[in-house]
């Protein structure tokens, strides 16, 4: 199975990775974390990017807050697919980091999950890597089927507290 790859721009942004691993865990995926960032170690992130396809990597994700550039740094240096997780700040709420992370040039793009989303960039990363393989895609389907049951669990006990 293809790994998925981590970084994100500061360790500060690890509650959000941790989203993410957890999700990569339960559904029995590899991955790797690093901390790169675009602008304080832009050799390293440009690196990493690059190697990825030959180190076993077969999507990408990419987390950062404020200026947000790291995941199209890391999409300018690999045509693996990308993912940007835009990172909450005490600034603008996050909301330049989304712009920062959804707005690439045509030619690099980078799928963009919600402000602090690391379960749905594992989950994205992990239906990207289901495409060939089915035993991921049956993973996936079965999460699908258990996060359905809870919800309707959740209604029933709802509607008999209150439907009366």
């Amino acid at each position: 199975m293809k790994k998925v790859g981590i970084v994100m721009g500061s360790d500060s942004d690890l509650p959000i990775i941790k989203k993410a691993t957890d999700m990569l865990e339960s559904l029995n995926i590899p991955f790797e974390v690093h901390v790169y960032s675009a602008h304080r170690t832009p050799e390293e992130a440009r690196i990493f990017s690059k190697t990825a396809r030959e180190r076993g990597f077969g999507v990408l994700i990419a987390a950062a807050g404020m200026a947000a550039h790291l995941a199209g740094a890391v999409a300018a240096n690999t045509t693996l697919p990308v993912i940007g997780i835009p990172c909450k700040s005490s600034n603008l709420d996050g909301m330049d980091a989304l712009l920062s992370t959804v707005q690439m040039p045509s030619g690099i793009p980078v799928a963009t999950v919600a402000i602090n989303g690391g379960a749905n960039a594992a989950l994205l990363a992990a239906q990207i890597l289901a495409v060939e393989d089915k035993e991921l895609a049956s993973r996936l389907d079965a999460k699908r089927a258990a996060d359905s049951a809870a919800v309707l669990e959740k209604d029933a006990k709802i509607s008999a507290e209150f439907n009366k």
